[in-house]
């Protein structure tokens, strides 16, 4: 028990009549901080489920999501965007989230101030509803002495399917000879409004980071899934699950040129670096002569790509020459920034097919929404 707990305690033992609203008052302060904590955990949730609903990018699974962000970046049509995209896409990932909760939560309709309130006023009816099953539990105990420790236990008790009030924090009030029990509902009503005036007051300057838990990382693990990228292109594994048996795959690879490859010539035992970017997709070459360089003057035939080990070996990459349009549009519209990113060139071998450039932006979101 802390200094302060020890001296309210004195005071409700020392005031005789005025007792129980010193009683009130010091149960009011314990039950503050976690009304608090409580309010901002259910307003978590609360967020998470409304989002799941009410926001598009979040009603269906990862693909769904896959789409969404991908026709952001489109829409935006900013290279930086792309490239934050394509070398971090979980951090992406979360950050689409957070940027998306954060304005429907933020909006004109001051929906954060509203979910909290709501919170609010459940939580007190919990509180309240404990208070009276609590009064009329012990009123009728007569034969009981310890009419106040019995009430702290029934309190605890009922509330603590929604709040976290260990009952051991109240030992110091325990013993306290409050002969009028009844008049605790009367004496709690009144302790509790200031608690409940200082939290609404609070709520309507709260932000996002009010929370101790994010509600935009509770929607986040919902979509987390397996999170390794193919060694070659860098697509995402689609599997749902974070540790999932069996290989990592993909349904579509991407051009090679989205994680910076080019081009290597093997003459005699020796490798020689080109300045070709591939625009060649990993499902397509697994399927041809080509090799890749795994190391320097160690190259192995993408046919045999699993003989390269970790984490070549855990990726299942059967033949398909299936190209998403919306790679072919991107390539053709950021060629000169791709080339300066990766210090290459769109030429001999890595030369941008000319049926790329016919591709629009409206044609690559048409067949994404399709898949």
């Amino acid at each position: 028990m802390s200094i302060e707990d020890f001296f309210k305690c004195f005071q409700i033992s020392c005031q005789g009549a005025s007792c129980i609203t010193t009683f009130a008052d010091f149960l009011c302060s314990k039950i503050a901080p976690a009304l608090r904590h409580a309010i901002y955990e259910k307003t978590a949730l609360d967020i998470a489920r409304d989002v799941k609903d009410k926001i598009p990018d979040f009603r269906g699974n990862r693909s769904t999501l896959e789409y969404y962000m991908l026709k952001y970046l489109a829409e935006e049509e900013k290279f930086e965007k792309f490239t934050f995209y394509l070398k971090a896409p979980r951090l992406f990932l979360n950050n689409h989230i957070k940027k998306k909760v954060e304005t429907y939560c933020l909006d004109k309709n001051r929906r954060l101030e509203m979910f909290l309130r709501d919170s609010l006023s459940r939580y007190s009816e919990n509180i309240q509803s404990a208070v009276f099953a609590s009064t009329t539990v012990v009123k009728d105990r007569k034969d009981r002495k310890d009419q106040i420790s019995l009430w702290l236990d029934e309190f605890c008790r009922v509330l603590g399917d929604v709040l976290s009030l260990p009952r051991s924090d109240l030992k110091g009030i325990e013993h306290q000879e409050i002969t009028d029990v009844e008049f605790l509902n009367n004496a709690m009503t009144k302790a509790l409004s200031p608690v409940m005036y200082d939290l609404r007051k609070e709520f309507e300057e709260a932000r996002m980071s009010s929370f101790e838990r994010q509600p935009h990382t509770i929607v986040a693990e919902q979509f987390a899934g397996c999170q390794e990228q193919c060694p070659f292109c860098g697509a995402v594994c689609t599997n749902t699950m974070p540790n999932h048996d069996g290989d990592h795959r993909v349904i579509f690879h991407r051009p090679q040129v989205l994680r910076g490859l080019i081009w290597y010539e093997i003459r005699g035992s020796k490798c020689h670096k080109t300045d070709n970017l591939i625009t060649d997709i990993c499902s397509s070459l697994v399927s041809s002569d080509c090799t890749f360089v795994v190391a320097e003057d160690t190259w192995i035939p993408y046919k045999k790509y699993r003989d390269a080990g970790h984490p070549y070996s855990t990726w299942s990459i059967p033949p398909d020459p299936s190209m998403q349009a919306y790679w072919k549009w991107f390539v053709s519209s950021f060629r000169t920034q791709l080339e300066q990113c990766y210090n290459g060139k769109f030429h001999g071998r890595g030369e941008i097919p000319a049926s790329w450039h016919t591709v629009t932006k409206q044609n690559a979101l048409a067949e994404l929404e399709k898949c």
